[in-house]
């Protein structure tokens, strides 16, 4: 199989989200063709103004493009862009390429390879980790999942939007690792809510403890700038509190499936639940927010909140 180079693979995007607009955008600005669609045609639109193309409906779009990604809200969602009746499969040629870059079940990414095999179309699960500032530096990581032809053949277009990327194993196996690594950044994410919530009860400044904090190798790089943003009250959706809770959601069913116990995982959860369920625009950094309120941290309720 040939590179997908920007000289070799016309692209289609579908979901131009907070995520998707600016993937799309740094695969337009690397040369690449790019035709666009989402119900939302003002998103469509304004990645059409920086010299992509707005398809009419996801059949055009499919019968244009070599290569399609996507980057969708769910299960749900995905299942119902590829397979319903004007979805992707059914307007795809044969011989088409599909990266698949939502956060969703491993099953499902199998149940969608399963399917695009059987019209000709070869499909990779393609995580990312990473939130919207390093999408639009093109400093993500994939977590992949397929055929490893087809992922040598695709890593132009990686570049373009990562800073590195890893083939994890067959189907499904991209996403399975996505769901480990949101474990860890949930609950890394409620760990540090609680403790900074302690040191403010036992006398500490939070302002000057945020940023010690940040300073310690304790704090996972994904959670540093949660920090900054955090010491002014700054909980604007960089990663939506909503996404992680649907992570959650994902990962506490598939422990239920294999049959572990998540103690920690469902935990945070339930604080990430308290949280959606009072501000459900915020990003998921805001569970620090709701073990202050808890807490009955005074400042914290005056506290002026970004949305």
């Amino acid at each position: 199989m040939r590179l997908l180079t920007a000289d070799h693979a016309k692209l289609g995007f579908i979901g131009l989200g907070n995520m998707g607009k600016r993937i799309a955008q740094r695969l337009r600005d690397h040369g690449y063709q790019l035709f666009v669609y989402d119900m939302n045609i003002a998103k469509a639109e304004a990645i059409a103004a920086q010299g992509g193309v707005v398809a009419k409906n996801i059949l055009e779009l499919a019968g244009t493009a070599d290569v399609l990604l996507s980057c969708l809200t769910n299960d749900e969602a995905v299942q119902s862009v590829y397979t319903g009746p004007e979805g992707v499969f059914a307007g795809a040629r044969s011989g088409t390429v599909v990266l698949e870059m939502s956060t969703i079940s491993p099953e499902g990414s199998r149940k969608l390879q399963r399917h695009g095999a059987g019209v000709g179309v070869e499909v990779l699960d393609v995580a990312i980790s990473g939130s919207t500032p390093a999408a639009e530096e093109g400093v993500l990581t994939l977590l992949i999942g397929g055929n490893e032809e087809l992922f040598r053949a695709a890593e132009p277009i990686f570049q373009a939007v990562a800073r590195q990327y890893f083939l994890l194993g067959g189907s499904g196996s991209g996403t399975a690792m996505k769901l480990v690594v949101n474990t860890l950044l949930g609950i890394g994410m409620q760990a540090i809510a609680e403790a900074v919530v302690l040191g403010e009860k036992v006398g500490l400044d939070r302002e000057r403890l945020l940023e010690v904090l940040s300073k310690t190798a304790v704090i996972a790089p994904a959670h540093v700038g949660k920090l900054a943003r955090v010491a002014i009250n700054d909980y604007g959706p960089q990663f939506p509190l909503r996404l992680m809770n649907k992570d959650f959601q994902l990962i506490l069913k598939a422990a239920a499936e294999a049959h572990i116990p998540m103690p920690a995982t469902a935990a945070a959860f339930r604080v990430n639940s308290e949280e959606l369920a009072h501000h459900d625009e915020g990003d998921f950094s805001a569970v620090l927010r709701r073990m202050e309120e808890v807490a009955g941290i005074a400042d914290v309720h005056s506290a002026s909140m970004t949305s």
